[in-house]
């Protein structure tokens, strides 16, 4: 089985974190934005929206969820899935139900980008683990630029604290989690839940190991003691001691 020790790995340094950076700028350009559908349900209304994603001239589309029974604006959460979505081929917007529809009933809203790889954006994306790559590190940069368009897009929206917007990520979105707050300082809030880092290796660009000292926003890590994905010593622990990095104190 591939192992890596964290206690031992160091990330780069700051000079070559900024070249890594300028990888995921993208030009913000016009959205051409589509509300698609639209589906009611007893506590909330989810719109399918469409929008130009920020690379290949390609469409992306995203689920925005909007509470009943709340005042706007909303302050919104941007939702980073597990890997069962690169599984599925078709987004079932009922889903919601079954894990977050909790943030709904707190009165926020949910965004749900359709990632490039998963759902009807499925193509030959196999797994969630990192590899060393381009294939995967372009992955990485797409997911970042899908995440960015849909903050573009919330900022659109009269409805929406856009100053506000938080991230869950959800195992998958948990590991996920240590790279996209790195680049995406509109989100000000982060939650993982059940995540940590990987064994398996990346290349430097787009490894979590490089980014994770560079999320500086207050992040919430919700892991299991048993977990035998990311165990505790040699995963969440050095996930979480990178997050608290010596130069932030």
């Amino acid at each position: 089985m591939a192992f890596r020790d964290y206690k031992k790995e160091k990330p780069v340094d700051d000079k070559t974190f900024d070249i890594f950076r300028q990888q995921f700028l993208y030009d913000k350009t016009a959205l051409n934005e589509k509300i698609e559908t639209r589906v009611e349900n007893e506590s909330w209304t989810v719109e399918k929206i469409t929008f130009d994603a920020g690379y290949n001239n390609e469409k992306m589309q995203a689920w925005l969820y909007l509470p009943k029974g709340f005042k706007p604006p909303y302050q919104t959460v941007v939702f980073f899935p597990g890997s069962g979505d690169i599984y599925s081929k078709v987004y079932d917007p009922l889903s919601i139900n079954t894990r977050v529809d909790f943030i709904l009933k707190s009165g926020r809203a949910l965004i749900r980008p359709i990632y490039k790889g998963t759902f009807e954006r499925h193509d030959e994306l196999k797994s969630d683990l990192q590899e060393p790559t381009v294939f995967y590190k372009d992955h990485v940069i797409m997911w970042r630029k899908d995440i960015g368009r849909s903050i573009d897009y919330l900022e659109t929206r009269k409805d929406i604290q856009a100053d506000k917007i938080g991230y869950l990520g959800w195992s998958w979105g948990g590991f996920m989690g240590g790279i996209m707050p790195a680049i995406e300082k509109r989100l000000k809030v982060i939650v993982l839940n059940v995540g940590g880092m990987e064994m398996n290796k990346a290349l430097p660009e787009a490894d979590q190991l490089n980014y994770l000292p560079r999320v500086i926003q207050p992040v919430l890590m919700l892991n299991g003691k048993h977990d035998m994905f990311f165990p505790v010593e040699t995963s969440q622990m050095p996930m979480f001691n990178f997050f608290r990095h010596p130069k932030r104190g």
